[in-house]
């Protein structure tokens, strides 16, 4: 909400409860107080809703002494399905969410209504729940305090009573004497305070609390609430005022310092909330001492009836406290209407939402209308009504909507017009007058807010035909007084934006500006706020237009690019938004252009003033942001860096040349940058990363190498600037980037959990499922030949890290559980217990991978539905199978009775109790030895061997027979000892099992009673009256034979006598191990321990059409003990290079008993041509040209080649993270440049190929980038170039002084246009000499100088150009050098090249024998030959310019070459022998490198003489492209030669005869 909105709310009259004293009222009078309502006319009745409210909180808010709120009971009545008896009793139910919607509503006229609703739910609680209840307590104290309340508010106190007979004045309004204080004179004393503090505004009419009325959003500052433990605001503290919590003004005091105090805390120092803090703290402190020194007030009454008639002055911070407070602190209360929700959103996105929209603006005029008592209008339609309470209203109205939905479409940028918004809000008002009866409130409240609205709207445009624009003011009530110069400032600015967001592409007619509208949005691209530290959108940049918040248009052309710029920082290049961004900024600059320039400014002169119009202060901050330090760490240690001899090498590029100087300059380079521009961009705040900073600096260092000559001063400065950079960037993040996390460890630590988890899976008694399934064998029966499996198998895997993909695990897993099922019964408990757990293992397998999210893996095809189906067709299956066997079973029973039987007719004694069982007379009890036992005891019986327990019987049968003896019959229950079972089993301590085995015995032999319990009762219950040695408990069922164990679902034992209680503490589960295991002895042991569990593949053929005949295509093929799938990446041999290339298999086939692939090459940054400052990502390739078939005997290992979009997102899980490589670019080897393309090709297989499995990252990665491989090596061999040139400055000294000869050579710093471009063949020149150091000068000058007829031009014109600027650096000095140089006619170029010529030979001349040294090879490198990019690529006469026919020209053409040159063939691979001594230097001049690159170890020679010599014109075939390259500005016309290359051949022919003498000797 605006400010001026606000102020608006702050002149107009608040509720009585909400505001400005009239709560005073309330609590100082009845409804029936009709002597004071005479004697003080002009004071507002009691405000009933108001009340109302406030008993309707103190109900709600009121808590227990363990803190719980007694509302809950009340918030609902009990759902008729599941209390039916409730309605029976209850025939008026009413809860806590009625009250409040009737509230909300203004259904209640008095006090009364809201007392005879409350008094009937109260009742209601007590007339159905009984007296010794929660409930019924609950109402008892709730019905008290809401009674004690209404006291409160209603009737009169006695400081009242004075009030009303005037006679009480105001001692004091001071604060000494709080406790003098009345509370009506206090409560006017702060609310003066509050007053003051809400409506101070700064000098610019800005509210100064306006961001302190209400608490952060949570959803938008999670981590407010966690800095800040104690949160208030100015709303709470109004609310405080008008509740009387504060008893003396020094109580509200701490309030507002802690208030000061959090905001201090969260925001920094310097920071607009921090000053307004200060402020706020200031206004009451000095109204304070205002109220204290100030005259005694006659009453708080006269104070009251002037408010009453002036209005409230407070902000409607005191008129949103109870409306404010419900939803907020109680959500559950917040029924079918939910307006604080909405309120409190509009206030905390004030900053994002833009506050002076029309179509924002109508929205509010109709949410935030209020009636003279402070209450919204449009609480009925803040959302839809429930269906379960109005079923009707959706079937009478076609088109529901509310304001929530409306809310959501404005936030959503769906209203383009304010036509849109007003036909929205007519929809909901007919909507509601459609439903509703003329005389409801509802219907009322739609007719006034549809009044309001037209109002608004009718405002709104008149607002705008005033203005002149669409855009309005966001202070509607203040007046405007803009010059005519600002009025076409403010028009030019939106015409630019104007120009953006009408744009729209050609043929679709598409907004091109729809993506931009809105930042996006968080929950949908979390890392979007990660990626871009400073968001910008078209609603902020319109926003700022019409608050004027821009002081220039060059700060909204900032803000504009800042937006594109992070378009396609995000964005992948070639993407959608990618290319809108493009051609927007394109528009955007045309428009620019069209409108011409800009209007003078009064601070536009001024780039202080324009700082700090901006909000960006010029001075160095004393606080810095951790972003803002790093930039600074950065741009110093660039800025300040200097060599050894103390020369700061950041001069050059701290501004750029004139266009003036260097026209030429701005045609090379299409985006120049400086070092003050860079700055520039730091203090306004445009760099949103380090990153940002990094690609500026290489930019700049990019620009300096394309422009100048490798060999210059300004290219090697440059190249140490650009190591400096990384170096201190790499620094500050503490070496290496950590990169991607493991991913092995990762998928291992998964399927631990998974494994762990299922083992672990109990049921409701606490019994492990997976127990049972102990015993299943691990060799399975069906197939001897498998490797065994159980889950000690599986365990062991797991934990030596054996398992690295799901898909296997799972497998194993499940084979363990399918042949549990398939060696049991379907009503064994091990069928029962191995379902369980497969179900169990899906559901916390898809919990762990996320459903894909986490890990995408084939292992989540199979689902809980194909269990169930598996599981249903093993049952088909298995049960016929088992209805049989029960047959059988039962008749060899039968058999087994009747041989018992006829046994038994042998027995006279037995045969005298069988015929006389029919003629027993059983009995429910019997006293053996002053002992009695009962049907359902358990007893000790004597054991039948005398070094057994006990046997444990439970009676079902008690008699006596015919000579007095007593018998018992029962069921015999069986030790864990007395059992069948695997040794790895696992029991409960106590346990036995109820076993098929029933007999009887006589009473004599029984011992003693013991006690056995059902699982389901032990742990919680005790007999009484037994010890616990002799107290069992029974969870399973055991079969002698099939010696298996079923647990018991129902326990059907006799009724037993013996009472049980309550175990003070539950008993734990404990499971014991089996008699017969043996600890710390491995099942199985593996020979292989260390080796990973590989998915079981297959050769998988394919059909490739128009395949040639003996080739058979493979999907998926098995070669050298690996598998290899269609678009799998490799290794292979590549010799020479320091790296080997990698390979994708796009095709794979056998012919011939060779296997064989097809794919494309991708080559490292190493192979490459580029600039030295070039940048590259770790682990980086990229895509050639090269597309080749090769044996899969070159193959030497296995890689991952990932999109840039994957590399940061996720990994493949059998691949190390050395072996994932990164490839967004294709290398273009014709233009030497690097394009990135849209991604790889993808395969879709077939499903007998094993597809990788995928582990998604839980946050993306961010890569960094680092330094070309070539950048060292360039800076070695350039500091050594140039010491070679700075000591032949001293050796052109001492020639000065013998032959006249011009002095102080210079490097060349500037690229000559006309520098030839020929880079096929080597140029060798003669043999030279190294320098050593222990020459004398005089003996220094005789060796070879690396002279040009540019080095000799430059020494000669230095000393003019440094006597008319003596004040220029040395790299300015030589940039006015070259443009000399370029600007110099070719005759006199090719003077000085002939000068430069006789120099060298004269020095050739006078170099003594005995000084020559062989030449070496220790400095060569491969990257001398210039780097992609720069104008003199691969140029060995990049420094001289251009040559004078003689001894020393270069080749006439390609395909032939001078003496010592080789032919057109490629040469091979130089020999490298051992460096010079320290004690020399070799003077690494470009030709000495082309000499070293013709050494040859095979060659008698160091060139092929035989091949030079003898080669002819017609050996040399020239494409049109090496013809045009010809140097045919030696010769002035072809003269009698067809062509100029047979020209340029003659010239070669004799310039090798002369130069050489060698006619004679080979008769030529």
């Amino acid at each position: 909400m605006s400010a001026s909105s606000k102020r608006r709310r702050a002149t107009s009259p608040s509720s009585s409860v909400s505001g400005g004293g009239d709560l005073d009222d309330a609590a100082s009078s009845t409804p029936g107080s009709g002597r004071k309502r005479r004697r003080i006319s002009s004071v507002p009745p009691v405000d009933t809703i108001a009340v109302c409210h406030e008993l309707f909180n103190a109900v709600r808010d009121y808590k227990d002494d363990q803190g719980r709120q007694l509302c809950e009971f009340f918030l609902r009545v009990p759902k008729r399905r599941n209390q039916p008896d409730y309605y029976e009793m209850v025939s008026q139910p009413i809860d806590m969410t009625k009250i409040q919607y009737k509230l909300k509503s203004e259904d209640y006229q008095d006090v009364e209504h809201l007392t005879a609703d409350f008094q009937l739910m109260f009742r209601n609680a007590k007339s159905f729940y009984k007296s010794d209840s929660e409930e019924y307590r609950a109402a008892c104290k709730l019905w008290e305090v809401y009674l004690q309340t209404r006291t409160e508010f209603v009737q009169p106190g006695d400081g009242d009573e004075d009030d009303e007979d005037g006679d009480d004045m105001m001692d004091t309004p001071g604060m000494s004497t709080e406790d003098e204080t009345s509370s009506g004179s206090l409560k006017e004393v702060l609310e003066q305070l509050l007053e003051a503090i809400v409506s101070h505004t700064d000098p610019s009419g800005r509210l100064v609390s306006e961001l302190f009325q209400k608490l952060p959003s949570k959803v938008h500052y999670p981590d407010y609430y966690a800095v800040i433990k104690e949160p208030i605001d100015l709303r709470a503290i109004a609310q405080r005022i008008q509740i009387g919590y504060y008893k003396s003004v020094n109580a509200m005091a701490k309030d507002i310092d802690l208030m000061a105090k959090n905001a201090k805390t969260y925001n920094e120092p310097g920071s607009q909330v921090f000053k307004d803090a200060n402020t706020i703290k200031k206004v009451f402190i000095q109204r304070k001492t205002e109220l204290e020194h100030a005259e005694p007030t006659k009453s708080s009454l006269r104070i009251r009836n002037r408010k009453s008639g002036q209005g409230d002055r407070l902000s409607g911070v005191n008129v949103a406290l109870q409306y404010g407070s419900e939803s907020e602190d109680d959500p559950v209360l917040s029924g079918s209407v939910c307006y604080d929700e909405g309120e409190s959103e509009a206030e905390s996105q004030s900053s994002s939402m833009e506050m002076s929209n029309p179509i924002f603006q109508l929205y509010e005029a109709v949410r935030g209308a209020r009636n003279n008592q402070g209450q919204l209008f449009s609480e009925p339609f803040q959302q839809l009504p429930s269906r379960r309470e109005y079923p009707d209203y959706y079937q009478q109205i076609k088109q529901p909507t509310a304001l929530h939905q409306i809310r959501a479409k404005m936030k959503n940028a769906e209203y383009e017009t304010m036509e849109q918004m007003e036909s929205d809000l007519n929809l909901m008002f007919e909507n509601a007058k459609r439903y509703n009866m003329p005389n409801s409130s509802i219907y009322k409240r739609a007719f006034r807010l549809q009044q309001i609205m037209q109002a608004k709207k009718r405002d709104l445009l008149r607002r705008d035909d005033d203005d002149g624009d669409s855009i309005l003011s966001s202070d509607a009530g203040s007046i405007k007084r803009k010059s005519h110069k600002k009025n076409v400032k403010k028009n030019r600015m939106k015409a630019l934006y104007a120009a953006v967001t009408e744009a729209r592409e050609a043929g679709t007619n598409r907004r091109l500006c729809d993506l931009f509208m809105v930042k996006p949005s968080k929950k949908d691209y979390p890392d979007y706020y990660k990626v871009i530290l400073e968001p910008m959108d078209l609603k902020t940049i319109e926003h700022n237009i019409r608050s004027e918040r821009y002081a220039t248009e060059e700060a909204l052309m900032e803000d504009m690019k800042l937006m594109f710029r992070n378009a396609r920082h995000y964005n992948e290049e070639g993407s959608q938004v990618y290319n809108d961004a493009d051609i927007l900024e394109k528009i955007l600059k045309d428009k620019r252009k069209e409108l011409g320039p800009p209007p003078e400014e009064d601070d536009v002169g001024s780039p202080k003033l324009k700082l700090r119009k901006s909000g960006v202060s010029p001075k160095k901050s004393k606080y810095l942001t951790p972003l803002q330090q790093r930039l600074n760490e950065l741009y110093d240690a660039v800025r300040n860096f200097t060599d050894r001899r103390g020369r700061r090498l950041s001069t050059i590029f701290l501004r750029l040349p004139s266009r003036a100087e260097l026209p030429d300059y701005y045609a090379t380079i299409k985006r120049p940058i400086d070092m003050e521009r860079l700055r520039s961009h730091m203090a306004t705040g445009r760099y949103q990363d380090v990153e940002a900073l990094v690609e500026d600096f290489a930019l700049m260092f990019n620009n300096a190498c394309m422009y100048n000559e490798p060999e210059s001063l300004i290219y090697r400065d440059a190249l140490v600037l650009h190591r400096v950079l990384l170096g201190t960037r790499k620094a500050q993040e503490g070496g290496e980037d950590s990169g991607a996390p493991a991913v092995g460890p990762l998928v291992r630590e998964l399927t631990r959990n998974l494994f762990v988890s299922m083992l672990g899976h109990q049921d409701e008694e606490g019994r492990c499922y997976s127990d049972s399934l102990a015993e299943i064998p691990a060799v399975d029966p069906a197939a001897p030949e498998k490797p065994p499996l159980n889950f000690d198998v599986i365990r062991m895997n797991v934990e030596r890290g054996r398992y690295r993909r799901l898909d296997v695990f799972q497998e194993h897993v499940f084979e363990v559980l399918e042949k549990a099922r398939r060696l049991h019964r379907t009503d064994s408990e091990i069928f029962d217990d191995s379902v369980e757990l497969q179900q169990f293992f899906i559901k916390i397998r898809d919990e762990l991978c996320k459903n894909g999210e986490i890990l995408l893996s084939t292992a989540l095809n199979y689902t809980l539905k194909h269990l169930h189906n598996d599981v249903e067709q093993e049952k088909r299956e298995k049960i016929p199978k088992e209805i049989e066997e029960d047959k059988e079973k039962k008749d060899d029973d039968e058999e087994e009775e009747n041989k018992d039987g006829a046994k038994a007719e042998d027995l006279p004694g037995e045969a005298f109790q069988s015929e006389s069982e029919s003629e027993r007379v059983y009995s429910q009890d019997c006293s053996f030895e002053n002992r009695t036992y009962h049907v359902g005891d358990f007893v000790y019986v004597e054991p039948s061997e005398p070094n057994l327990k006990p046997h444990i019987v439970c009676i079902e049968r008690l008699w006596e027979d015919e000579a007095g003896e007593k018998w018992l019959y029962g069921c015999w229950f069986y030790r864990p000892s007395e059992t069948f079972h695997l040794a790895t089993r696992k029991f409960l301590e106590k346990e036995v099992f109820k076993s098929d085995y029933y007999n009887k015995v006589s009473i004599s032999k029984v011992l003693g009673k013991c006690v056995v319990m059902f699982v389901k009762d032990y742990f919680k219950l005790q007999p009484e009256g037994y010890r616990s040695e002799d107290v069992y408990v029974c969870e399973s069922r055991y079969a002698a034979r099939n010696k298996s164990f079923k647990k018991i679902k129902i326990w059907a034992m006799p009724v037993s006598s013996v009472k049980l209680a309550l175990r003070e503490v539950p008993l734990p589960v404990v499971r014991v191990a089996s008699m017969f295991a043996k600890p710390d002895q491995e099942t199985f042991s593996f020979t292989d321990s260390g080796s990973f569990v590989d998915k079981e593949r297959e050769d998988v053929l394919m059909e490739m059409s128009g395949a040639e005949p003996g080739c058979q295509y493979y999907e998926q093929l098995r070669y050298s003990n690996m598998w290899f799938k269609v678009g799998d990446c490799v290794y292979i041999q590549s010799h020479g290079l320091s790296k080997p290339r990698v390979a994708r298999i796009e095709k794979l086939w056998v012919q011939r008993g060779n296997t064989f692939f097809f794919g494309p090459i991708f080559i490292h940054p190493e192979e490459t041509e580029h600039e030295p400052t070039k940048m590259f990502y770790k682990r980086e390739v990229f895509l050639s040209n090269l597309e080749e078939t090769l044996p899969m005997t070159c193959v030497i290992g296995k890689c991952m080649v990932s999109s840039f979009k994957d590399f940061l997102s996720c990994r493949p899980t059998e691949v190390s993270e050395e072996d994932n490589l990164l490839c967004e670019s294709r290398y273009i080897e014709t233009e030497k440049q690097m394009k990135k393309f849209k991604g790889l090709k993808r395969f879709s297989y077939s499903s007998k190929v094993v597809e990788d499995e995928i582990y998604y990252f839980r946050k993306l990665i961010v890569p960094q980038k680092e330094a070309s491989p070539f950048l060292d090596k360039k800076i070695e061999e350039l500091e050594v170039k140039l010491a070679d040139m700075e000591d032949a400055d001293d050796d052109m000294e001492d020639m000065d002084e013998e032959e006249d000869a011009p002095a102080t050579p210079s490097m060349p710093q500037m690229q000559t246009p006309l520098t030839s471009d020929m880079d096929i063949m080597p140029y060798t020149p003669s043999q030279s000499t190294p320098k050593v150091k222990g020459l004398s000068k005089k003996e220094g000058a005789k060796r070879k100088i690396n002279m040009s007829g540019y080095i000799l031009f430059s020494s000669e014109m230095r000393a003019v150009i440094k006597a008319r600027h003596p004040d220029f650096s040395f790299g300015e000095l030589s940039r006015l050098v070259g443009t000399e140089w370029r600007n110099l006619e070719a005759s006199k170029k090719a003077e000085y090249e002939e000068r430069a010529a006789k120099i060298v030979e004269q020095q050739e001349r006078d170099r003594p024998p005995q000084k020559q040294v062989s030449p070496r090879a220790g400095m060569m490198g491969a990257g001398m030959n210039g780097m992609a990019g720069s104008p003199a690529s691969g140029n060995f006469m990049q420094q001289s310019g251009l040559y004078s026919p003689g001894q020393h020209a270069p080749p006439p053409y390609p395909g032939q070459g001078q003496l010592g040159q080789p032919s057109h063939l490629q040469p091979t691979t130089p020999m490298f022998v051992a460096p010079p001594p320290k004690t020399q230097r070799v003077l690494h001049s470009e030709a000495y490198l082309k000499y070293i690159e013709g050494l040859n170890s095979e060659s008698s020679s160091v060139s092929k003489w035989d091949q030079t010599l003898k080669v002819q014109r017609r050996d040399a075939h020239l494409t049109k492209e090496q013809e045009s390259r010809l140097p045919a500005h030696w010769l002035k016309s072809k003269g009698a030669h067809t062509t100029m290359a047979d020209a340029l051949w003659r010239l070669r022919d004799l310039m090798l005869r002369d130069s050489l003498n060698m006619c004679q000797a080979y008769n030529l």
